[in-house]
């Protein structure tokens, strides 16, 4: 790809518009739990401040649905970055365009940071409407897109607005996220796992059908495992199943066995009558009791699981292998994210509930890339090209 990094552009005295992916979670009083995101962003705001140039952050918080909702402005975001920066002045804006926000920017003095309000306030940033692309533009001399996670978003802070920028570039953790995810589409070192859970099934089909064929084993787990079982005929309770995907799923259960790819199912599972249970017992996979969930692997699968992944040298991941949330059935996950951790494969962890299930297991440190997209991650290992990535190509 002929994409420029942040680092290859003239950015001494220039406003820099620095797209960023800073939708974090906020408690009932307004103050932000997880600031991840935030410190994702800082070297590429770092290097915009050495370079000489003045950044403009803009990122969107929530689903307002092109509405202002106090709940979701964005101060507390602002407060959380003025706090990771350190001596650094953050200047919100109270609109993401228009006098205000113009003003706040042509204000600017050298060393601070500005932070539009909230994209999504304006219904034209989803809409990638082409006059709100011009007005964020005119903010700025650069364009410097750093939120991997909106990156299969064609929005206008994303998109549209790149058509207005001559001078563009990606921040460094979008480089990160492109280099590592585009590692694993390319030649890889061999044996290739891949580990796929969470929910549902048709929430990952192109990630499915593109691992098939690069995989040299695909592990399932969480409730979509379910489908996969109930597929075979297997009995799961009252489980989470999704009907109408069980012709999908053996559709890939032989497409994996007619590539000579390994394809591991749960072979026990802990089960309870409810999510709120205070602890679960342990059942056969394909043979759930009446009226019982699977919700975690059983230490069995863990076993099992745990013993292919160690004989990695690359692994992908996306999805919890149970409700992890709940504490009775967190162990499958926990022991999977150590799993990986030990490997001493190249890893990649896809973003979303795994991410926190590997901090949760305490082993973030010995991932070797935890990407900051769920979403994005997902259809980039489908094989699709992510529009917020193209257009920063030329």
């Amino acid at each position: 790809m002929a994409i420029k990094r942040v680092d290859q552009l003239d950015l001494a005295g220039k406003r820099v518009f620095c797209r960023v992916d800073f939708n974090v979670p906020l408690d009932e009083r307004q103050r932000v739990t997880d600031d991840t995101r935030v410190r994702a962003a800082l070297p590429t705001i770092e290097y915009v401040l050495g370079a000489g140039g003045y950044p403009i952050c803009a990122s969107h918080l929530g689903r307002p649905k092109g509405k202002i909702v106090p709940g979701l402005r964005m101060e507390p975001v602002g407060a959380a970055l003025a706090d990771a920066l350190g001596g650094h002045r953050v200047l919100v804006t109270d609109e993401p365009v228009g006098d205000g926000a113009r003003k706040v920017v042509a204000d600017m003095r050298e060393g601070d940071v500005v932070l539009l309000e909230n994209l999504r306030f304006d219904a034209r940033e989803q809409g990638n409407d082409d006059a709100f692309a011009k007005e964020l533009a005119s903010l700025a001399e650069a364009y410097v897109n750093d939120a991997f996670g909106t990156a299969h978003r064609a929005h206008a802070s994303t998109v549209g607005m790149i058509a207005h920028c001559p001078h563009r570039a990606a921040g460094f953790l979008m480089m990160k996220e492109v280099e590592s995810l585009g590692r694993l589409m390319g030649e890889v070192e061999r044996p290739f796992v891949a580990l796929l859970g969470g929910a549902k099934v048709s929430d990952k089909i192109a990630v499915l059908e593109n691992l098939i064929r690069r995989v040299d084993a695909l592990v399932i787990g969480g409730a979509m495992a379910n489908t996969f079982l109930r597929a075979q005929g297997g009995d799961v309770g009252a489980s989470r199943v999704e009907e109408e995907r069980l012709d999908l799923a053996r559709d890939l259960i032989a497409k994996a066995r007619s590539a000579g790819v390994e394809l591991l199912l749960p072979v026990d599972a802990v089960v309870a009558d409810g999510l709120d249970a205070a602890s679960g017992s342990v059942a056969p996979a394909n043979a759930v009791p009446a009226g019982m969930m699977a919700l975690d692997i059983g230490p069995q699968t863990r076993e099992a699981y745990r013993d292919r992944l160690l004989g990695a040298k690359t692994i992908f991941w996306n999805g919890p292998m149970g409700v992890f949330e709940k504490a009775p059935f967190a162990q499958g996950t926990i022991s999977t994210a150590r799993a990986v951790a030990e490997s001493g494969a190249f890893s990649v962890v896809g973003g979303g509930d795994s991410v926190s299930a590997v901090k949760k297991s305490g082993m973030a440190e010995r991932i070797s890339h935890i990407s900051t997209g769920g979403g994005a991650s997902l259809e980039f290992m489908g094989g699709a090209t992510l529009p917020g990535i193209a257009a920063l190509e030329g």
